[in-house]
């Protein structure tokens, strides 16, 4: 099963290999990126770095960090609960990155700094069944 943001750049990540193993595109707009504002801002970066440290930051018209990780993990709970062989989610990057930062709080700014278009990287349960992640491919 292949989910993947409504955005463009996103399906376009994923179409090769779709197509490839023959499944579908399924699409859902719980895994879009982050609007971090309502209007163009200038200190974008420090925004998205202060983020992490403050789930509940908001710019005006924007979405909190809290308000991004509960659509980005409904999205994903909802994969991984639904029995599929071998779930994909395809996403952007601050999504992304808050979600591997609510699993290992050593994903932060820097970890989003560091991440590759596209990246890959790989959900599992732990010994303790908490969730891990591993990078399993980059550009």
């Amino acid at each position: 099963m292949i989910v993947s943001s409504s955005y463009a750049r996103a399906q376009q990540s994923i179409e090769p290999f779709a197509a490839k193993v023959g499944l579908p595109v399924h699409l859902d707009h719980r895994l879009t990126e982050r609007t971090l504002s309502g209007s163009p801002i200038n200190n974008w970066r420090e925004i998205v770095r202060d983020s992490f440290g403050d789930l509940e930051l908001r710019m005006p018209g924007g979405e909190s960090a809290r308000e991004v990780l509960d659509r980005g993990w409904a999205a994903i709970t909802e994969l991984l609960d639904g029995g599929h062989q071998l779930p994909i989610a395809v996403t952007h990057g601050n999504l992304l990155s808050l979600i591997l930062n609510s699993l290992d709080s050593n994903f932060g700014y820097d970890g989003w700094e560091s991440l590759s278009n596209p990246d890959v990287f790989a959900l599992k349960e732990a010994d303790d069944e908490r969730l891990v992640f591993e990078r399993v491919w980059s550009e």
